[in-house]
Parts: C-alpha cells; structure tokens; sequence
C-alpha cells in the first residue's frame, strides 16, 4: 500500500485517464502520440476503452503518456 501513496495512477480509472488525454491533447493530437485506429479514425471513448482494455502495450502507452502530460502541467 505504501508504494501507492506516490503513484498518480493509483485510483485512477482508464476512462478517467482517457478523458483526461482527450480534453488536453484532443484526439488528433492523442492519435498522434499513439499511433492506434481507436484514436485516428472515429475516434470515441468508448471504442477506444474496449481496445485498451484487451492491449496491454496500448495500455502502457496511454499510462506513459498520461505521466508525462502530468509532469508537463
């Protein structure tokens, strides 16, 4: 529990993050970063959690850029 209390990510659900990366970014911009059909083409929350949830890598990318898009606030 104790690793968690530094964690931005703790408590944190992937829509949130999502919505997050999409309000800064937009999803031109998000689609940019991260290279995915979800976020280039028809791009919608829903679709693109259904495609994150089931790739891990896809996953780790929104994660890593959420991060950076936190300490760059």
């Amino acid at each position: 529990m104790e690793g968690q209390l530094n964690n931005p990510l703790h408590g944190k659900t992937l829509e949130a993050i999502l919505n997050e990366l999409v309000e800064y970014f937009g999803w031109e911009q998000l689609g940019y970063h991260i290279n995915i059909n979800s976020f280039n083409h028809e791009p919608s929350v829903k679709s693109s959690l259904k495609f994150l949830r089931k790739t891990p890598w896809a996953r780790k990318k929104v994660e890593d850029l959420y991060l950076k898009m936190l300490d760059n606030k």
